[in-house]
């Protein structure tokens, strides 16, 4: 099972204590602000690892920009909303939004380097996911978290967050008396992250290939932004079809394949083991991005609920074209 936790923190009360983390003027109210929201964290966690007894569960930690959880500065009425919601002045609503306002906001404060700039909301998280599986276990059943690391590009990113999150783990299971396994592993989202994947997989204990964001990164586009020149693209033939629909192999495929062959070999020689590789994303229901999938030795596809139907048969026909191992889905 894949977790993205970005929409564990709408409903109920976490969108109030999310939303008091970004409008936090200083750490002191950060911390408190995360406080409030852990308990949600941890039930939602709780839940999961429970549906899932015996079975890996991939979590990635928060992805998206911050400003994603507060109203538009072209949605007043929202703004003058989420004020009365947290007892404060529409002005300072407004003001954060304009400070969180980024030109491209999907390359920028996002991913790993929100836990780097403001490591409390990384140690919230791994906190509520180790105390989760600390109380799952201790119910008779059996926990295997798989901690996702989003949006790393440098070895040096990973290094930094797996040692914190080690430490948090550690201090967590201390106090419990209780051990869980657990592993960490990252999101190959960015080219550079391909391309260097032997150096991150000194750190890392998995890859998940975040193709969708890969895609954009590759090609320059915006996959929200698309619709006013795809068309035209597919009419003149300068591509096949949409690359957001049906992995590109031959340019994003190649940072894929080097991925896997680089990150298997680091791992193998430094510490003769397998590295799990899969892919998360649209791409991963898709026939022929599967059958790729299947092409390059990954071992698992991550899609949406709907898609997994079409996963698993399009896994099926190109293991009976190889008479290899079928690819799992998740």
């Amino acid at each position: 099972g894949l977790c993205r936790t970005e929409h564990m923190f709408f409903g109920d009360g976490r969108i109030v204590a999310m939303r008091k983390m970004i409008l936090a003027d200083d750490e002191a109210g950060r911390k408190a602000a995360l406080a409030e929201l852990e308990p949600f964290q941890k039930e939602d966690f709780i839940g999961i690892f429970e549906a899932m007894d015996g079975l890996p569960v991939t979590i990635r930690l928060l992805d998206p920009p911050l400003h994603e959880f507060l109203p538009h500065d072209d949605n007043p009425t929202g703004q003058a909303e989420c004020a009365k919601q947290l007892g404060i002045t529409v002005e300072k609503v407004k003001r954060r939004v304009e400070q969180l306002h980024e030109a491209n906001p999907m390359l920028g404060l996002r991913g790993c380097r929100l836990p780097i700039k403001f490591p409390e909301i990384g140690d919230m998280q791994i906190r509520a996911i180790i105390q989760a599986a600390i109380e799952v276990k201790k119910r008779g059943k059996s926990v295997l978290p798989e901690i996702m690391i989003p949006l790393v590009g440098t070895v040096e990113e990973l290094a930094i967050l797996k040692q914190r999150a080690i430490a948090v783990a550690d201090e967590e299971m201390a106090k419990a008396g209780v051990k869980v396994e657990y592993q960490i592993g990252t999101m190959i989202e960015i080219p550079r992250a391909a391309l260097t994947a032997d150096k991150i997989a000194e750190e890392a204990e998995f890859f998940s290939f975040g193709t969708n964001d890969l895609t954009q990164l590759t090609f320059g586009f915006s996959r929200d932004d698309i619709g006013s020149f795809m068309p035209a693209y597919i009419e003149n033939k300068i591509l096949p079809i949409d690359p957001f629909q049906t992995l590109d192999v031959s340019g994003v495929g190649q940072l894929v394949e080097v991925g896997v062959v680089k990150g298997r070999k680091a791992r193998q020689d430094k510490h003769g083991q397998h590295l799990k590789v899969g892919i998360c994303g649209e791409h991963g229901g898709d026939p022929d991005s599967v059958t790729f999938c299947h092409k390059v030795g990954m071992d698992y596809v991550s899609c949406s609920p709907f898609r997994v139907p079409i996963a698993r048969l399009a896994a099926a026909q190109a293991s009976l074209a190889d008479g290899k191992t079928i690819s799992r889905d998740r």
